[in-house]
């Protein structure tokens, strides 16, 4: 049986019925991620929470937007491109996966070195723990930082400590410029010790991705830092532009596994008590942190 709640108060209603009767829950989005939850317990029911979406409030001049955890990041990104602005996930596999599994499993992508990863962007968070309670920390302004280590706590946490239902981020604006070089390097360590001076230098790069024998470089910013950082590349090696199509291709493409959690990851007598304090009874994602679920 799928049970598919459309609000937190029908979701918190499942899972305080779950908890009460014991029953096991797997949670789900929209699913564009097969098999990364594989060591949830079998006989675990499906929770699809994808339902629970849409954009709650948005603010551009703040650069801030709150959204439920079923909208998905293309959704995010028709939303904010209207205002110059984007949501600086860029995720592994793409834009149709929801906003709540990119955070719950702190999936980052090409561009968090320069633009943030999850628990960088998440200014706050709404979220349904393992007895049913819905539980706020965060707020929906950048200044207001009351409870950010709590949201930092479920960023990550693979759905293991609480289902996210909501979620607050700071946005970026859209670089006035933004272009992609494929660079054929030399090999060695000169060349690549001149690509990492660049990674970490004032006119960085967005994105940089090694792939088979050639170079990925993203560029952003205004026309004359785009400029410089262009003469850079260009000192790196052979270099040619390409669409900028190339990274959604690239991130959909992606096999890498998403941040899980350590297999033995309730070994830690901390993790032991975090998990008691929101999911009592172990109905949440079982066996995603190592615990026997047979």
């Amino acid at each position: 049986m799928t049970m598919r709640p459309s609000t937190p108060t029908q979701l918190g209603e499942i899972v305080r019925d779950a908890h009460d009767r014991r029953t096991r829950l797997r949670i789900a989005g929209r699913g564009t991620w097969p098999g990364r939850s594989a060591a949830v317990a079998p006989d675990a029911a499906m929770l699809d929470v994808s339902l629970i979406s849409g954009i709650v409030e948005y603010v551009p001049g703040d650069l801030t937007l709150t959204a439920r955890s079923g909208t998905t990041i293309a959704e995010l990104d028709v939303a904010t491109n209207a205002h110059g602005q984007w949501c600086p996930l860029l995720p592994w596999g793409g834009d149709h996966g929801t906003l709540g599994a990119t955070f719950a499993t702190a999936t980052h992508g090409p561009c968090s070195t320069s633009l943030g990863a999850p628990r960088d962007i998440a200014l706050g968070i709404e979220f349904v723990d393992g007895t049913g309670a819905v539980i706020r920390a965060g707020g929906r302004v950048v200044k207001n930082v009351a409870g950010f280590d709590l949201t930092r706590l479920l960023v990550g946490s693979w759905g293991s400590l609480g289902v996210i239902t909501e979620l607050s981020l700071r946005l970026r604006a859209r670089p006035v410029v933004d272009e992609t070089w494929s660079v054929s390097m030399d090999a060695g360590d000169a060349a690549r010790s001149r690509l990492e001076s660049f990674r970490r230098g004032p006119l960085a790069p967005l994105a940089v991705e090694e792939l088979d024998g050639r170079t990925l470089v993203r560029l952003g910013g205004n026309a004359a830092f785009v400029a410089a950082s262009r003469e850079i590349v260009r000192t790196l090696g052979a270099a040619e532009r390409c669409e900028a199509g190339v990274w959604t291709t690239l991130r959909e493409r992606d096999p890498r596994p998403r941040g899980a959690l350590a297999s033995n990851a309730l070994a830690d007598p901390l993790a032991q008590r975090v998990k008691k304090q929101f999911d009592p009874a172990h109905i949440l994602n079982p066996g995603i942190m190592g615990e026997e679920v047979a």
